[in-house]
């Protein structure tokens, strides 16, 4: 079983917010995702700031546009040292390519979204247009798009094991919507606890408001680890 990293998701108003998260939380974890709530507020020094402070951040964009638009936006990501980025894979195989070529020489890694966890198969039929049987083949459908250009994909807990049997071992896969046993799925229509997601091959889970709105985020976390650890 892989023992995959946890990303704490600064979904918070303020730069200053998520720094004094980060500050409280300490040297229990490393990773942090910044999404588009931050991104807008000064997110290019807060990506700085973490990294100047040891940490992997996690830029969660989903980028979807023209490739040039999202090949500069992903040289942007590497310049700023962001460790990894989202790219949509409604996007096509071109705009990935270009994504990939976007980085250059950094070690920025590019993972693909596909279905995102807050819908379920009548959902998504509603976006596409026609009747979907599973969430989890429309997933496949998209990720092929990415293999060979991307370096991993994002995955719900319940399509991780299927989304690593195609994409392979070496496939850096990421998994939101993760909630600890006994809380709450909040607007997460397929969501899972930590030791779930890491038996499926997760390598990086994404935990947002169980570890933000505790009064000791830190012990949440350690908490988290000890859930995965006790599931080997």
């Amino acid at each position: 079983m892989r023992r995959p990293e946890i990303a704490v998701a600064l979904d918070l108003a303020t730069p200053e917010d998520a720094l004094a998260l980060v500050a409280a939380i300490g040297d229990d974890a490393s990773w942090y995702k910044v999404g588009s709530m931050l991104a807008l507020s000064d997110g290019s020094a807060l990506v700085r700031e973490l990294v100047k402070r040891g940490k992997s951040v996690f830029l969660d964009l989903k980028w979807h546009d023209i490739p040039n638009t999202v090949a500069g936006a992903v040289a942007s990501a590497a310049a700023v040292g962001a460790s990894l980025a989202t790219v949509h894979l409604a996007g096509g195989r071109r705009m990935l390519e270009a994504a990939a070529e976007g980085r250059g020489s950094s070690r920025l890694r590019l993972v693909g979204v596909g279905v995102l966890t807050s819908l379920d198969a009548a959902a998504f039929s509603r976006v596409v247009g026609r009747d979907v049987r599973e969430v989890a083949e429309e997933q496949e459908r998209l990720m092929e798009l990415g293999l060979g250009v991307l370096d991993g994909f994002v995955a719900a807990p319940s399509e991780t094991a299927r989304v690593r049997r195609v994409a392979g071992e070496s496939a850096f896969l990421v998994t939101p919507g993760i909630r600890p046993a006994g809380d709450s799925a909040g607007d997460h229509s397929r969501s899972a606890t930590p030791a779930e997601a890491a038996r499926a091959g997760s390598d990086l889970l994404v935990v947002g408001r169980p570890i933000t709105e505790a009064r000791d985020p830190g012990a949440v976390v350690r908490a988290i680890r000890a859930e995965i650890a006790a599931a080997d």
